[in-house]
């Protein structure tokens, strides 16, 4: 592994501690998780701590309102689980009747596109199952942060702004989330004392409070009042799953992900793709290297949009994550042409992540979500719950599998991931970012593995984004010559990439009895150990 290379512009040292770690985007989050570990909480429980706090924090981007999914290792079981908490569509959702309203697609600041807040029970799962303390001293951080209150974070303000118009468009978001009719700028303390009421209702009760108490009516109250369909029966019947992870080898490194209805297998797929390609002697951000790595990508975004839904529907899974295959896909890819052209569904969103390794070398890799920019933009009376817009992932398409139907779980473009060595966990990761983050998997992964990056240079090298329209955006750093010999073969160059949306991840390395922790610098974050 490399040290002392400053190439990219953050110049952030890799964070090195013996016994634990975290990385996440906000440092509230961080240090919460940091204290319960030092209070003999495992990894766990410290996860679960963070992702709360997140919650409060960094609104914006996750909630009760939302999704999660996690990744764990657990040490005296030399096993992973995989957990999916995402939620599901209503019973009496129609892809028919919205397209009888003259809909082509869910909307993704309507009611329509509410699911099922799957967050809650997932994470009570994982605390329930591998946890050391109660879901009240978990929640206890969150619950006076959003008292007290808490100064609002550079980027996590930025994002806050941009939503501002999205939020203004219902009275009660409006109330909570624009004190003095506007977004909160960076330092001013913002407080939520509605959500601290809900998540002290939740510590006391349970979360029956939520998916069948007055939360879970209030819930189904508002969308309802908007034209939606869900119901406390649907909160009422909503279960979260244990799942077998997916995995595919790349280059003696074992990458697990989560299966659908998530979009780990598409960044498997990449990989097993570019793992044919000699990227090492190529050179990292040469025009070869990327052309190979892009052109995989939108392989892999093909057969995505094709295959992944909900985790009923028929996959050949083992086909699609088969060396053989990935052999087929790669025979398509030009040397020197983009030959297959890439237009993505509108899957950009905003997410938390969050990493942890404890003393035992149990591993926790948990992503939560509430999809866009404060999800529909619908605050619930009352509790300060912000709904996500997970339903926009779904198609109105006949007879596509990703069509929305009656509980139904849609595309979900959140994923944790890890990476094993000799079948014990190596890396712990994730990048959120909508689209952007199977993309990031596969840069960030050949980042270490072909180039030997330390964990922090793995996560400040500049990337690249297909985007939407199937244009390329470059983040800046790769170089003008390099931009100039991609549109030459034919890539469609957006002139905006400083405006696109690259990700930001969190990294840490289990390497002997070190932990090296990274945190990206395109979030407010920071990884800590002790």
């Amino acid at each position: 592994m490399k040290f002392y290379e400053y190439s990219y512009p953050s110049r952030r040292s890799v964070v090195m501690s013996r016994h634990a770690m975290v990385a996440s985007s906000q440092p509230l989050a961080v240090e919460a998780a940091i204290h319960v570990l030092r209070n003999g909480g495992n990894a766990i429980d410290a996860a679960v701590t963070a992702t709360a706090m997140l919650s409060v924090v960094e609104p914006m981007s996750t909630g009760l309102g939302g999704d999660c999914f996690a990744l764990m290792y657990i040490a005296k079981e030399h096993r992973l689980f995989a957990l999916n908490g995402s939620g599901r569509a209503p019973s009496y959702a129609s892809a028919d009747d919205l397209i009888r309203q003259g809909l082509t697609h869910i909307p993704a600041e309507s009611p329509h596109s509410v699911t099922v807040p799957g967050a809650l029970h997932g994470l009570v799962q994982c605390l329930e199952r591998f946890g050391t303390i109660t879901l009240d001293q978990v929640l206890a951080p969150a619950i006076e942060c959003a008292e007290s209150g808490f100064p609002v974070s550079e980027l996590a303000a930025q994002q806050w702004s941009r939503a501002a118009c999205k939020l203004s468009r219902h009275a009660e978001s409006a109330r909570v989330y624009l004190p003095h009719g506007r977004a909160p700028r960076p330092g001013e303390v913002f407080r939520n004392p509605e959500l601290a009421h809900t998540l002290r209702r939740i510590a006391h009760h349970g979360i029956t409070a939520f998916y069948q108490g007055d939360i879970g009516h209030a819930i189904a109250a508002s969308v309802q009042h908007l034209g939606g369909s869900l119901t406390l029966n649907d909160l009422q019947a909503h279960r979260s799953d244990w799942v077998e992870p997916i995995t595919t080898c790349y280059r003696g490194h074992d990458v697990v992900e989560l299966p659908p209805n998530t979009q780990g297998l598409l960044a498997l797929m990449a990989l097993n793709i570019v793992e044919g390609f000699p990227l090492t002697q190529m050179g990292h951000h040469s025009v070869d290297y990327l052309h190979s790595l892009i052109e995989a990508m939108k392989l892999a975004l093909t057969d995505a949009q094709t295959y992944i839904a909900d985790p009923d529907e028929p996959l050949p899974l083992s086909k699609l994550i088969s060396k053989s295959y990935a052999q087929t896909r790669r025979t398509q890819i030009h040397p020197t042409q983009p030959l297959i052209p890439a237009t993505l569904p509108p899957y950009s969103g905003d997410t938390a992540y969050v990493a942890v390794v404890d003393e035992q070398r149990n591993v926790v890799s948990m992503i939560s979500s509430v999809y866009k920019l404060f999800g529909a933009g619908i605050t619930v009376p009352g509790t300060g719950l912000v709904l996500q817009n997970r339903g926009a992932c779904f198609t109105l398409e006949p007879n596509h599998p990703n069509r929305l139907g009656p509980g139904k779980r849609p595309y979900h473009t959140i994923i944790p991931a890890m990476m094993l060595r000799k079948g014990r966990p190596w890396a712990c990761f994730g990048i959120v970012g909508g689209m952007m983050q199977a993309q990031a998997h596969l840069q960030v992964i050949s980042n270490l593995v072909d180039f030997d990056m330390n964990p922090q240079a793995a996560l400040d090298a500049p990337r690249f984004r297909i985007l939407e329209s199937g244009q390329l955006a470059l983040e800046k750093g790769i170089t003008a010559d390099v931009q100039k010999q991609l549109a030459a073969r034919g890539h469609r160059l957006t002139p905006n990439a400083a405006e696109e949306g690259f990700g930001g991840g969190q990294l840490i390395i289990i390497s002997n009895d070190v932990l090296l922790g990274a945190s990206d610098p395109r979030k407010d974050g920071c990884a800590i150990g002790y």
